[in-house]
């Protein structure tokens, strides 16, 4: 389902982390973790990806500030996909509003995922 997709998962939380690359890799994504905004940034820079999935309470950086950074400064289109615990209308907004491309509710449903990702890559080529 989801071969030949390499993605970025910023999240700080370890058991959301191995939840999100264990539900990547369970269909075929190649999965580079990163723990805070800063850190996906800097993966950013040294490789390419078809997706980031961000999470937006981190220390150090968090996903609003992540997400306008690539936007703004490394000037990318890549599909940044918001997860948070809170998917009230007024937080998607800010999602959208700095830049993600949608908005998911952890706990991570695996069908919304896996649907919302193949969405968002229909918008963008896959580089794999």
């Amino acid at each position: 389902m989801l071969t030949g997709y390499k993605i970025l998962v910023a999240e700080d939380n370890p058991l959301n982390q191995k939840i999100a690359v264990f539900l990547l890799t369970k269909h075929g994504a190649t999965v580079v973790t990163a723990i805070n905004g800063a850190d996906a940034i800097g993966k950013l820079q040294e490789d390419s990806f078809d997706i980031v999935l961000m999470d937006l309470q981190m220390p150090e950086m968090d996903g609003f500030e992540a997400t306008e950074y690539i936007r703004k400064t490394l000037k990318s289109n890549i599909p940044v996909l918001a997860l948070s615990a809170s998917t009230y209308e007024d937080e998607i907004e800010k999602c959208l509003k700095a830049g993600m491309n949608g908005c998911i509710a952890k706990p991570i449903d695996a069908d919304v995922l896996y649907n919302t990702i193949k969405k968002l890559a229909g918008e963008q080529p896959i580089t794999a």
